[in-house]
């Protein structure tokens, strides 16, 4: 026990008792690592100290995309000096595939290659240059199998990785055949490398009895444990994983962070050596999956207004050479076919096309994005051929409250915020005064167009695959009044420490100065749920709540009985507690608490309640709650080049009762800028022989400061807690925001649709490069003069008559 406890009177507690907590909850208190961000001190795994002996793991990626494995000889690599150790596929001990959800990804290449970048052989030296001499040095033969290497040609070779699902409500055959107006069209969807500033990188220490220490950039280290595991053929309770920090993720390193992580450890097992693998920026590149390009068909009936009356889609997801992450996501991108809109007759086919390039995987949104632009491309769509405003054509679809609110999938949608958000937004944006100036703006400049769009989201939170949706802690309270938190979820950047840190500091009415948390380690918190989902807070958050109510009640009932009053007379409040009329420190309660003998430790759990989902009959609740978020931006595009420019970006988007509004209007920030990125500038280009040609930032742009709006205005709903009962009352923000980028890609569209006369509905898939955007003018410039010229035949013909 400390014997150095600040001495205060009974008036000066009193006064502070009163004062109450300035960074709980609801505060928007900084980074809890920011200071370290900014400095270089934050420690991640590249930056720690080499263990002595340590060895570097270099990949030898496969050159074909698809190719049967003749001989691999790798006596070469060893006449390198520095060379510990090169390994193939038969040597790995244990179990091969390191497939998460299914089998399908082999840690090293046997027998076949099934895309460019594919490891087929690992080689340990002692620098990461030696390694990597030594792996271009071995022999490996091949003989070429035919690729697939588009997902067209999957599509109608039927060449799935799993069977095709389908969502339908009503009878969209009948109301598409009945509809006053059906319009068909199809449209590709790009994919977005995730470009984390970390690559993927990995160090492992053998520990006693076969064990290993696993230090991994992972977002979800339960599931390293178990691949680390499984390729050493031993138990999960050998392997410890401990994830401190990671330098970005956005679902990179959702399933793909394994195979570094695992080819470490072999390595180290069969060396007894400490080991470590980070990937340059070339190979991580070439290695893993990206977010799914899609292949989208549709087709629409609506009636005069704009309102939908049927509607069948096909979203076909390029899933790579594995099934990885895909049936899931996939699986998302048909929940979120339909946005914000009542779909009525629908019917909605998810294909899972098997292709000859890296598997894809999570990313951001976890297809929720691509099943959203489909149909905001449809609402676009409709609204060119009907002569309408696309703002009008979207609210008319919304779901309603009461009626019209009934997905495709069967859920009820509750607590709709999208018509007084959009109601807000529209008029802080003006939107109706600026679209009128812009329509004056393009009739008299030639070269130069506006373009405007206001688009809303709505995006579903909780983990598709039901049991990922629980989240545990770890909360020991010391003598001293210290707390110490650990729970399952991982720091990326997003924050997510400070917010669940401000959650216990809020149960316990204490400084959030005194919470320390620590790494996120297997054997502290076991059996996590990877971060993702926008699930972080929402769960682990909940789950140390939980932890520190049970501790909290503990103390109560304890104080309740020493000093014989009623629970209720014992108070919490910035670092002190009120007994009745007796006022102590936090930290004496909690030294008082240990000699009555009383624990000061507990685990916390939770898990999402109400959700389920009847795959064969494609219905249920797959949702918890969802997120609300609308985007209205401008932009600028120079009709002879192509080029463009964000003018201006306004953004309304519901958080629910905000754990930290700082953090919050950064990760709205944030998610848009990469969601602009992903449907702008962020193009990923294959040769004919299936080889990424954008393997790094000199081919691949991502947004820079340049790119973001001139003018960049963000405001969360206030006043609007969450119905559901999260972590209090708060809603996910990691994901949704990052759909308000759709915004930009609709209002590019507008600006090109306004060199016909907004009459048309301009072919533009994404990326909409400059050279994308200079397509669709000059189809706009074609179409209008085709346009022009017919009605001068139907003029000349009528005055002939």
């Amino acid at each position: 026990m400390s014997n150095h406890l600040p001495v205060r009177t009974q008036a000066e507690m009193a006064e502070l008792f009163a004062a109450g907590l300035t960074t709980g909850v609801g505060k928007p208190l900084k980074h809890e690592s920011a200071d370290k961000h900014v400095t270089g001190e934050a420690i991640y795994i590249d930056d720690r100290l080499e263990f002595p002996n340590q060895l570097h793991v270099y990949t030898r990626m496969s050159e074909r995309a698809h190719a049967r494995i003749i001989r691999i000889d790798l006596s070469p690599c060893y006449a390198i000096p520095g060379v510990a150790l090169a390994i193939s596929a038969q040597d790995v001990p244990g179990q091969l595939d390191i497939g998460a959800v299914m089998p399908g990804d082999p840690l090293l290449a046997e027998n076949v290659v099934e895309y460019v970048g594919q490891p087929v052989i690992a080689v340990a030296a002692s620098d990461l240059d030696t390694a990597r001499r030594a792996a271009l040095a071995a022999i490996i033969e091949y003989e070429d199998l035919e690729p697939v290497l588009s997902v067209e040609e999957a599509l109608s070779r039927e060449h799935f990785i799993s069977p095709s699902h389908r969502h339908v409500i009503g009878d969209s055959t009948t109301a598409l055949e009945a509809a006053p107006h059906r319009l068909q069209g199809e449209l590709h969807i790009g994919g977005q490398e995730h470009f984390y500033l970390e690559t993927q990188v990995a160090s492992v220490m053998p520990t006693e009895d076969g064990g290993m220490l696993v230090y991994s950039s992972t977002q979800n280290p339960t599931e390293v444990q178990k691949q680390v595991a499984e390729v050493l053929g031993v138990p999960m309770n050998k392997v410890t994983v401990d994830m401190r920090r990671m330098g970005g993720g956005f679902g990179g390193k959702e399933s793909q962070a394994g195979m570094p992580a695992a080819l470490c450890a072999v390595i180290a097992h069969l060396t007894g050596r400490p080991t470590k693998m980070r990937l340059p920026r070339f190979e991580d590149m070439q290695i893993t999956g990206k977010r799914h390009p899609f292949y989208v068909q549709y087709d629409v009936g609506f009636d005069d207004e704009g309102r939908l009356l049927g509607i069948q889609l096909e979203l076909a997801g390029n899933c790579g050479y594995s099934p990885d992450l895909s049936n899931a996501i996939v699986d998302r991108a048909m929940f979120h076919a339909d946005n914000a809109y009542f779909l009525g007759n629908a019917t909605i086919t998810g294909h899972r096309c098997k292709t000859h390039l890296a598997s894809n995987t999570a990313y951001r949104g976890f297809g929720g994005p691509q099943g959203m632009l489909a149909i905001e491309n449809v609402m676009d769509h409709i609204a060119r051929y009907l002569g309408k405003d696309p703002l009008a054509v979207r609210t008319l679809n919304y779901y309603g409250k009461h009626e019209r609110n009934v997905t495709h999938y069967h859920q009820t949608v509750e607590d709709n915020l999208l018509d007084e958000m959009t109601a807000e937004l529209t008029e802080s944006c003006e939107y109706f005064k600026r679209r009128a100036e812009i329509l004056a703006f393009n009739r008299t400049s030639p070269v130069l167009k506006k373009g405007l769009a206001l688009t809303p989201v709505k995006f579903g939170i909780s983990f598709t695959s039901s049991f990922l949706n629980q989240g545990g802690a770890l909360i020991n309270i010391y003598t001293d009044g210290s707390i110490h938190l650990n729970h399952g979820g991982t720091e990326m950047g997003q924050g997510l420490n400070t917010k669940v840190a401000q959650v216990v500091a809020e149960v316990f009415q204490v400084g959030i100065d005194r919470i320390q948390i620590t790494a996120t380690n297997t054997d502290k918190v076991p059996n996590t749920s990877p971060t993702a989902a926008s699930s972080g807070a929402d769960l682990n958050g909940k789950a140390a709540q939980n932890a520190a109510q049970t501790i909290k009640q503990r103390l109560v009932d304890f104080a309740a009985r020493h000093f014989n009053v009623s629970e209720e007379d014992v108070t919490f409040s910035n670092s002190h507690v009120r007994i009745r009329d007796h006022l102590m420190t936090f930290e004496a309660l909690i030294q008082m608490a240990y000699i009555g003998q009383i624990s000061l430790s507990s685990t916390g759990y939770y898990k999402t309640p109400k959700i389920f989902y009847d795959r064969e009959q494609a219905c249920g609740r797959p949702f918890y709650y969802f997120a609300f978020g609308a985007a209205c931006s401008e932009v600028l595009i120079d009709t002879l080049t192509g080029e463009y420019k964000l003018l201006r970006t306004d953004i309304l988007h519901d958080v629910g009762a905000s754990l930290n509004p700082a953090i919050d209007i950064g990760q709205v920030e944030g998610g848009f800028v990469q969601g602009m990125g992903w449907l702008t500038t962020e193009e990923l280009i294959w040769n004919d022989q299936g080889k990424l040609l954008t393997s790094g930032p000199a081919t691949y742009k991502i947004p820079a400061v340049a790119d973001m709006p001139c003018d960049f205005r963000v405001k969360l709903v206030e006043n609007r807690k969450n119905p559901a009962a999260t972590v209090f009352h708060s809603k996910a923000v990691g994901e949704p925001p990052f759909m308000l980028g759709i915004s930009v890609w609709c209002a590019l569209k507008d600006a090109v649709a306004s060199v016909a006369d907004y009459c048309a509905h301009p072919t533009i898939d994404t990326p909409a490069t400059p050279e994308r955007v200079l397509w669709g003018v000059e189809q706009m410039k074609r179409l209008k003069k085709t346009r022009s010229l017919s009605t001068e035949t139907d003029t000349t013909e009528q005055v002939d008559a």
